[in-house]
């Protein structure tokens, strides 16, 4: 990123008002339980890319009035990936029903009624960019009966239907609702591998100690479980999921959460580190190396995952429909 770059400026206004916020009100830093400022490192900025490629795919996004996780979620990729003409697309609108202490997506307030033209503006859009790989994710929905799993299998036909040779990789809530349960969960997990996406992608976020004070509404276990049923339906399916490092999580802890995924059968792997939106989300505890996260895919590697992307700005969607 450069200075230029909206996120780079939003990262160091952070960087700046938690400086002042620890010298001048130490009382309500406190209160606040907030750790160290921890200055974010040189190797996380990097230049915004080409901006008539990306006001390309931002035009062709916004006249449909379709979202991307690019844009939604503030991704430090988006130049990089809108030059090379991918997206992945955010379904079911901005807003989600969870409140994960992390995340930049839109909460808090009622969710969006489902666009009944999503699929179909979806499917244009991958179209007009001509992508040969597409990522489909979405917000938490747990107002809607089935958590939104039929909503992902109607953008997956509708994409098919206008792009056959497009293979489509999913990226999944846990669609787990206290109404329905492991049961309902179960139901709305088969709906998705019914529907052979090319890989099912699920993340973890962090690992098991954090999982509370990061992804609230959300369970170690239970997403564990999202990726093992994921096999027990259709084990030719390639299961994902991804870690995000710096909320004080330990190496050992890490890699313990690498043997819990293999342990239900995950083959692919993403490590990136986690960069603050605003003040009003986690604080980074932890800027992890370029040279530790080569030893951490290293670990990945030896312990069977099949693809492996592993560095400071790798997020769930990195160069996703690229091999090892």
């Amino acid at each position: 990123m450069t200075s230029s770059d909206p996120a780079s400026i939003a990262l160091s206004s952070t960087t700046k008002a938690d400086n002042t916020t620890a010298q001048s009100t130490p009382e309500k830093t406190k209160n606040r339980d907030r750790p160290p400022l921890v200055q974010m490192p040189d190797w996380l900025r990097r230049p915004i890319g080409n901006v008539s490629d990306i006001s390309t795919v931002q035009r062709i996004i916004k006249q449909r009035q379709i979202h991307t996780i690019c844009e939604e979620g503030r991704c430090p990729n988006r130049g990089e990936c809108y030059a090379s003409g991918t997206a992945t697309f955010l379904l079911m609108g901005p807003t989600c029903t969870r409140a994960c202490a992390f995340c930049q997506v839109d909460k808090g307030h009622a969710p969006m009624p489902l666009d009944e033209e999503e699929p179909r503006k979806v499917a244009e859009a991958v179209q007009l960019l001509g992508l040969r790989y597409v990522v489909l994710t979405s917000v938490a929905r747990d107002d809607l009966v089935d958590g939104g799993a039929g909503w992902f299998v109607q953008v997956m036909e509708a994409v098919r239907s206008l792009n056959p040779g497009t293979q489509i990789e999913v990226l999944t809530p846990d669609f787990w609702s206290g109404k329905s349960g492991d049961v309902g969960q179960s139901e709305r997990i088969a709906t998705v591998v019914t529907a052979q996406p090319a890989c099912f992608n699920h993340n973890i976020e962090t690992v098991r100690r954090l999982q509370d004070r990061v992804r609230r509404g959300a369970k170690y276990e239970r997403s564990l479980r999202v990726l093992q049923q994921v096999k027990d339906l259709n084990p030719t399916i390639p299961t994902k999921s991804g870690l995000m490092l710096g909320h004080g999580e330990t190496k050992e802890e890490l890699i313990e959460a690498m043997q819990d995924l293999r342990a239900v059968g995950c083959d692919r792997l993403t490590l990136g580190q986690y960069m603050r939106p605003s003040l009003d989300h986690l604080p980074v505890q932890k800027y992890w190396t370029p040279e530790a996260f080569e030893q951490l895919g290293a670990i990945a590697r030896e312990m069977g995952f099949s693809h492996v992307r592993s560095g400071p700005l790798v997020r769930s969607s990195y160069h996703a429909g690229e091999s090892e």
